[in-house]
């Protein structure tokens, strides 16, 4: 009986060592589980479990292999996010991605060059870039047409056509904005429509012109012309002559040949464009100088449509009654050349500065309004740009830029 009571207490404290035991240890484990999941959802790895204990030590080995896989899952997607932001970074659409709040959750590098901005983390930085760019990053949503917006960077006016999509990250909801630089799209089907309407009008005025200036000065030939009659035939003549001269200046614009490039120094253009210059300028009472921001600025272009150019905006700008005409130049960090004349004459309305480069317009009694058009032409030819980039009362500036 003693043997009995024996056994059965030995029994009963075995299991109570048992349960006690597995108590402790599904609470042990129940806090592992826990404190790893907590960990998880922190996005912190940085723990481990000791898998030198005897006891526990298979259960520790599998929490740890569970947390290198999440540990090796978030490597990768972290080598993946490098990837295709690297490869957006690389394309010439510039991304932006729009939280509801109006936070910047990605934009890639071309949004910054096209935008003229360095850094952008929410949508109000737009606003002093423009209001109309910011509203319309505001209303563009997805399924509407492509929208437009144009502002002004540090080349000049830039046009560009945004479209939207809507994607869901985690809980919140996000706007895709995908944007592309139209500006020179739009200014070459612009320069295309010109030089088609000049190629129309010259044609027809030349073969209407022609015969009437040949035909006058034939009548002018005639001895028995009395001096009345003779003198309306050389009015006829003269004036059809000098409409012949006015629209073979305007064929230029669209026989402009292809641009011979070669390397240069630009210090040497400008100088030779001074000295071109420089008799006009001492009789207006203009300064001409040149600065470069940047050491030996070397061009790869048409040297003798380059000069052309500057001769053009030097010459505009005696013509405007200036008496100082500074010529910069500097490589900025886009390894673009950045050439700026400016001058202190009288500025530029608004309502003509989109029009300057116009053909036909001009602001000079003698005028024939192609200087600018054409000088705008030669430079996309170059795949450069030509742009007022500001006019007031203390300077006007144009600015050439190389890409």
């Amino acid at each position: 009986m003693t043997d009995i009571l024996a056994i059965s207490a030995i029994a009963a404290s075995v299991v109570t060592t048992a349960v006690i035991t597995a108590l402790i240890t599904s609470g042990k484990t129940r806090r592992k589980v826990a404190y790893m999941l907590d960990a998880l959802e922190d996005k912190e790895l940085n723990f481990r479990f000791d898998e030198k204990r005897v006891f526990g030590r298979k259960f520790n080995k599998t929490l740890n292999r569970l947390r290198n896989i999440f540990d090796k899952e978030r490597h990768e997607i972290i080598e993946q996010e490098k990837y295709f932001g690297l490869m957006l970074d690389h394309v010439r659409t510039g991304v932006v991605v729009v939280e509801e709040n109006g936070q910047i959750g990605y934009c890639n590098s071309t949004a910054l060059a096209l935008l003229g901005i360095a850094t952008f983390g929410h949508i109000r930085q737009l606003r002093p870039v423009s209001e109309s760019l910011f509203a319309t990053f505001q209303t563009v949503n997805e399924g509407s047409q492509e929208e437009r917006a144009s502002y002004y960077n540090e080349s000049g006016k830039i046009t560009i056509a945004l479209t939207a999509s809507k994607a869901k990250i985690g809980r919140n909801e996000v706007k895709v904005i995908a944007f592309n630089d139209i500006s020179s799209e739009i200014a070459q089907n612009e320069q295309e429509s010109w030089s088609k309407l000049i190629r129309v009008m010259t044609h027809e005025i030349m073969n209407t012109v022609t015969p009437i200036a040949s035909l006058s000065e034939t009548l002018l030939d005639f001895g028995n012309v009395n001096d009345e009659v003779r003198s309306g035939l050389d009015t006829i003549s003269q004036s059809s002559r000098g409409l012949i001269k006015f629209v073979e200046s305007y064929r230029n614009l669209t026989r402009v040949a292809a641009p011979v490039k070669k390397a240069f120094y630009l210090k040497e253009l400008v100088e030779r464009v001074i000295n071109l210059t420089k008799e006009q300028a001492v009789m207006s009472g203009a300064v001409c100088t040149y600065t470069e921001k940047s050491d030996d600025v070397l061009l790869y272009a048409d040297e003798g449509q380059i000069t052309q150019i500057m001769i053009n905006l030097v010459k505009n700008a005696i013509q405007a009654d200036a008496r100082t005409i500074k010529i910069t130049a500097e490589i900025n960090l886009s390894e673009h050349i950045i050439i700026n004349v400016s001058n202190d004459g009288r500025p530029i309305s608004k309502e003509s500065r989109e029009e300057i480069f116009i053909p036909f317009y001009t602001t000079k009694q003698e005028g024939t309004g192609i200087g600018l058009s054409l000088s705008r032409q030669i430079m996309r030819m170059h795949n450069g740009t030509l742009n007022l980039t500001g006019s007031d009362e203390k300077e006007t500036v144009f600015t050439l830029i190389f890409k």
